[in-house]
């Protein structure tokens, strides 16, 4: 009986197999690359209603974070500076710029300036700011700088997101913190360098912390025999 079909299709099985799973490598490497947070998020910087300058303000008028961001030390976010903060400059300074009109009618009307947001964990992710721009307690106490998380924004003319923000990003400072730690007076301040024995100083202080992400840390046996979870430790630090 005469073959139907043709000799070569005998190998389709391999080269459907091997052509295939090269396929799925490329797929999987594609979205673990190009979909990663690194190329999604970083560089995000949309247009704000108000064109403000941090370059100007943070920069060159060296107006500390804190002034705007007044929430940062004592609340779980920074917070977006509300119309009466600007209006307490901007009353005077460049009241009649058509660039501040929105802020104007915002100040005239009581409506909000509808600010974007750049910098957003995701809602399943409990992020505290108060928590990283104050670790340690009394002579332990040091920061998470500004800058380490939203970059030089003293040279920004308009902001945009400088870190991926992701799990294995956060991970990276929680399981070794003490390059990023800085002392408290510190906290605002851009272009830091640490000055001569901060490195130890910082190595010492970060042994103390009990950060997410130190696994070592995150299960701790009781005088009974059972096992407690702290909640600065492991997964429910940050997922709660």
């Amino acid at each position: 009986m005469a073959q139907i079909f043709p000799r070569w299709t005998n190998a389709i099985p391999l080269y459907g197999t091997v052509f295939g799973g090269i396929a799925v490598v490329l797929i999987v490497f594609s979205m673990w690359f190009w979909m990663s947070p690194k190329h999604t998020d970083v560089g995000y910087s949309p247009a704000q209603p108000i064109p403000y300058s941090h370059k100007l303000h943070a920069g060159e008028m060296q107006i500390d974070c804190r002034y705007c961001h007044y929430n940062v030390e004592r609340s779980h976010a920074a917070g977006v500076p509300p119309t009466q903060v600007c209006m307490n400059c901007h009353r005077t300074a460049k009241k009649d710029s058509p660039l501040l009109q929105p802020l104007r009618d915002s100040w005239e009307k009581g409506t909000p300036v509808h600010w974007l947001r750049i910098h957003k964990e995701g809602d399943y992710v409990y992020f505290n700011h108060s928590a990283h721009v104050g670790v340690g307690v009394g002579e332990n106490r040091a920061a998470v700088g500004c800058e380490t998380c939203h970059g030089r924004i003293d040279t920004m003319e308009r902001v945009a997101q400088q870190q991926p923000l992701s799990m294995s990003w956060c991970l990276d400072c929680h399981n070794d913190p003490a390059p990023r730690i800085r002392p408290v007076e510190d906290l605002t301040k851009m272009g830091w360098s640490p000055p001569p024995g901060w490195p130890d100083r910082a190595r010492a202080i970060a042994a103390t912390l009990n950060p997410p992400g130190r696994s070592s840390g995150s299960y701790v046996e009781n005088p009974d025999g059972t096992y407690s979870t702290h909640a600065t430790a492991g997964c429910n630090g940050c997922h709660r």
